[in-house]
């Protein structure tokens, strides 16, 4: 789902690409690595699904849509290394990076938001419309 999610996501809507092309490889052999522990699959797996809903949630006007997303921003936010399944720990484990991920889903956030502001004033306009005067108000009159 990771793998997929980055993949899907990986262009901003300005059509840039929003994370560094050299992660994929690196995501990949997240993938790859056969010896993988069933906690290690675990974690990958809450990873996964946390940058699912951060992605998916994000700007949804449902309400128990919004609280999926917030718990998933306040789970990539917290500081706590301490519990067995937060965020650093997981990243610790799986050797990841875990400000370089907050990072890019934040710039992520805010590209979106940015582009979703634009869309929306774009949409919010009124159409100006051409029309044809079929007959002047202003009569010239002829004259000799």
């Amino acid at each position: 789902m990771l793998k997929k999610a980055l993949h899907e996501k990986a262009f901003g809507p300005d059509g840039w690409v929003s994370f560094d092309p050299i992660d994929a490889s690196q995501i990949e052999a997240l993938y790859k690595k056969t010896l993988r522990e069933g906690e290690e699959r675990l974690m990958l797996a809450v990873l996964s699904d946390a940058i699912e809903h951060f992605h998916k949630y994000a700007f949804s006007k449902n309400q128990k849509e919004r609280n999926l997303f917030r718990e998933a921003e306040e789970w990539f936010l917290q500081r706590d290394n301490g519990a067995l399944f937060s965020f650093e720990y997981i990243c610790d484990t799986l050797q990841l990076d875990p400000g370089y991920i907050r990072r890019g889903l934040l710039s992520w956030k805010d590209a979106r938001g940015k582009a979703r502001l634009v869309r929306k004033q774009r949409t919010g306009r009124k159409a100006l419309t051409r029309s044809r005067v079929k007959r002047p108000s202003i009569r010239l009159s002829k004259t000799g």
